[in-house]
């Protein structure tokens, strides 16, 4: 079956170009379109998205917001992929930290856009750049550094979230570390659990905002 997607941008040249470009791919198939986040909920509920691709600013209701209405309100929500101009740009990492699995530039090349659809429809890797890292490591507290000690991570599960933070796969990781990928599953769900992380995003985060991982 087909990774499905949703356009979520004000811009229809922006919309049109996504779709040309995605639907020309034998395993991704474009659902729907929508110009504003607050169409979002409706259109993820009855067309069953795997991939919401959002643009970030829009006039209605932005990127951040849409993405936190998604996930608190919709059952077994999609991924989502935000769509922005800037790669430094703050609301980008306040989407992330809403919750959203990674984010692609406009200009991003055709194959750039089909490899961030299927990385973030897999769900088994980040799209967590340099900037976002810088991002993530200015708005470190230490609430955020109390909450990584609390978690109490063993040597292996710290090992598994430092590959997480670099944006390896499973199978990457498990490569790395010479285990399986079963076992590596393992521990990125004990990772997740003791962070009280909802998926790789958020414990990415957290392992920046605690200084527990350094960008660059």
């Amino acid at each position: 079956m087909p990774f499905t997607v949703l356009l979520v941008d004000d811009e229809p040249l922006v919309r049109a170009g996504l779709r040309a470009v995605l639907e020309a791919q034998p395993d991704i198939e474009v659902v729907g379109e929508a110009g504003d986040g607050a169409a979002v909920i409706p259109l993820v509920n009855r067309l069953r998205p795997d991939v919401v691709a959002m643009d970030v600013r829009m006039p209605l209701m932005d990127g951040i917001e849409a993405t936190r209405l998604v996930l608190r309100t919709v059952p077994d929500p999609p991924k989502i992929l935000v769509v922005t101009t800037f790669e430094n740009d703050e609301y980008v990492y306040e989407a992330l930290r809403a919750g959203a699995d990674g984010f692609l530039l406009r200009r991003a090349r055709p194959a750039e856009i089909v490899h961030a659809v299927r990385l973030v429809a897999e769900g088994e890797s980040l799209l967590f750049p340099a900037a976002v890292r810088q991002l993530a490591a200015e708005y470190g507290t230490e609430r955020a550094r109390a909450a990584l000690d609390r978690a109490a991570l063993t040597e292996r599960e710290a090992a598994v979230l430092r590959l997480m933070a670099r944006g390896l796969s499973n199978a990457e990781i498990a490569a790395a570390l010479v285990v399986g990928t079963e076992t590596v599953k393992s521990h990125v769900s004990s990772v997740l659990a003791k962070l009280g992380a909802r998926d790789r995003t958020q414990a990415v985060i957290a392992a920046y905002e605690s200084g527990f991982v350094a960008p660059g």
